[in-house]
């Protein structure tokens, strides 16, 4: 399923089709362990010479000959022996052996946590689940309790660390992220933000946290002798929630979480300053996960449906209706409405779309069980439901956020398309890469649109190595254009164009391997930028080169990941698109 999301008045994007961000073999499972991890190769430091000639390849299609002369002529004075460019690469080699990977930090903090743009909509994805159809309140609350089961259940393989760790090509991926979700929560500052996780502390947390109109309680989801609430107890906590948070007119304290970063950060700053206000938010940031419980949005038609969804696990719809239902900077946010509709949103600084779709995976599996526990007959505490004090300051910073957010929801305009003429099964049959075949897809239609082609950036998982995050296929090149080009020309016959098609899809696989293998061109330059910052007085003229920027500026940022029961949505912001 392939479905398109656009914003209005700004640029194309894309959803996700779910599993592995890259477009590479099918993953295998081994029951192994973490024992891998410490086995795990270290990212390595591409050669200078094969990036700088990479990057100026990647360059051909989208800049003029004059500023191309330009930056060979930059290119060249950055390789000159005993340069900038060799000075920096061999500060880069430096950091790679003394660190367990030289690039993750750098790019939690450069992708995420630098950014001031809010989470909500500019890097959150959302997921959808197919739709629910309860036949009343009961059935949402037991939807729910299964579901949270089936999360616990997920994390008792990872506290036992009996995970089945994922292999791609033979080789064992990297772990990590999915000890990075759970029991995390981004929290913002005045600069930078940063991420807690709370899972690995003296005292891991035991509660989740459920919001229910714009109410938020903490629900303990583990018995006194430490095992899990089973689905009765847990449904029966979830009714007793909703019946507390039946008064209305309820502050909806978490929409300041979707506010642009700089601003949330004062008014956290604000908000926290009250003790009972700092010990509710520090409840909600150390709980396993959160379950946001929707109150049900106007009908719309069935081809309306998937595009109200899709929006619904991006920001709730709006101050009006759930998006004071959420706390955004929460790793985890799985969302049942009472009207069916049911996904998650996740803040993505601590992990990548794969370790997200493989424990939904499960969640579901686990759902479909029909396996009878015996729930013992023991009186459960109520769920403690958390205080804010208003002031009315707070009440000023809340009206400021709904704004904001109405208004970003009305800029978003979100169409998702359910392609069925045919699958992967069709590019396989002609010996061609899915995954190269919708990349030239999507090429030909932003030149079909504009008479042009755009930097677009496609996600590879970096995953084959320790503490990898992702790297970037630059998925426009020569032979793309000349693909694109060639299709809408009256004088070239349909053997040729299939001929060109077949040489641009060869190329993008060259490329996705490179970057699977860690030789992308992209990180490598972030690289030396960020030891250029840290450690020049001033930046290396290609950094401030105009093609540097165009080429940075993606207009399409396209990921894909297999997974049949969900699709993902991600969009960035205004200046870069996912």
């Amino acid at each position: 399923m392939l479905c398109v999301l656009t914003r209005t008045a700004t640029r194309v994007s894309l959803v996700k089709p779910c599993r592995l961000p890259t477009p590479v073999p099918v993953v295998q499972i081994s029951d192994r362990t973490l024992v891998h991890q410490e086995s795990l190769p270290k990212l390595p430091v591409p050669p200078l010479q094969q990036t700088c000639a990479r990057y100026l390849g990647s360059l051909e299609p989208l800049i003029c000959e004059e500023e191309m002369a330009h930056t060979r002529k930059l290119i060249k004075e950055f390789l000159r022996p005993g340069g900038v460019g060799e000075r920096l690469q061999k500060s880069l080699e430096r950091r790679a052996r003394k660190t367990e990977n030289w690039l993750s930090d750098w790019w939690m903090q450069s992708a995420y946590l630098d950014s001031r743009m809010p989470v909500a909509m500019y890097t959150s994805p959302g997921v959808v689940l197919p739709k629910m159809h309860f036949q009343d309140r009961q059935g949402q609350m037991r939807f729910a309790a299964k579901l949270i089961a089936g999360v616990l259940d997920f994390k008792s393989m990872i506290d036992s660390e009996t995970l089945p760790v994922e292999y791609l090509g033979g080789k064992p991926l990297c772990m990590d992220q999915y000890y990075q979700v759970l029991s995390s929560c981004r929290i913002p500052g005045p600069k930078r933000d940063t991420v807690v996780n709370h899972a690995n502390g003296k005292n891991p947390p035991t509660h989740i946290t459920v919001v229910h109109n714009f109410q938020f309680f903490v629900l303990d989801v583990y018995n006194s002798d430490g095992s899990p609430l089973t689905v009765d107890q847990i449904y029966v906590q979830l009714e007793k929630i909703w019946n507390t948070s039946l008064q209305t007119n309820k502050e909806p304290v978490g929409i300041l979480t979707s506010n642009h970063r700089n601003t949330w950060g004062k008014a956290y700053n604000n908000l926290i300053k009250d003790k009972t206000n700092k010990e509710s938010v520090r409840a909600i940031q150390k709980s396993i996960f959160t379950v946001c419980l929707d109150a049900p949005k106007p009908r719309v038609s069935d081809e309306m449906y998937h595009n109200k969804v899709a929006a619904q696990m991006l920001h709730g719809g709006g101050s009006r209706w759930n998006s004071g239902n959420r706390w955004f900077d929460k790793t985890l946010q799985f969302i049942i409405g009472e009207d069916g509709s049911c996904g998650l949103t996740y803040e993505h600084a601590a992990a990548e779309g794969p370790p997200i779709v493989f424990l939904v995976d499960h969640v579901v599996d686990y759902m479909r069980r029909n396996e009878t526990v015996r729930t013992p007959m023991i009186p459960l505490p109520l769920p403690l439901k958390l205080r804010f004090n208003i002031t009315p300051e707070i009440k000023k910073d809340i009206e400021k956020a709904k704004q904001n957010m109405n208004i970003m929801v009305h800029e978003l305009d979100v169409r998702v398309l359910n392609f069925s003429h045919y699958g992967r099964k069709f590019p396989r049959s002609h010996k061609l890469s899915p995954d190269a075949f919708i990349q030239m897809a999507l090429q030909l239609a932003y030149y079909r649109m504009y008479q042009t082609c755009c930097p677009t950036y496609e996600s590879a998982s970096l995953r084959m190595f320790k503490l990898g995050r992702t790297e970037a296929i630059r998925s426009t090149t020569t032979e793309s254009l000349q693909f694109t080009q060639a299709m809408d020309d009256p004088s070239k016959n349909n053997g040729e164009k299939a001929a060109l098609l077949e040489k641009a899809i060869k190329v993008h696989r060259e490329h996705t391997h490179m970057a699977i293998h860690g030789q992308g061109v992209e990180r490598h330059m972030l690289g030396l930028k960020m030891v250029a910052i840290e450690d020049l007085t001033s930046l290396p003229e290609i950094f401030m080169d105009t093609s540097y920027a165009v080429s940075s500026h993606f207009n399409l940022y396209t990921s894909q990941m297999e997974f049949p029961l969900t699709f993902i949505i991600r969009l960035t912001d205004r200046n870069s698109w996912s």
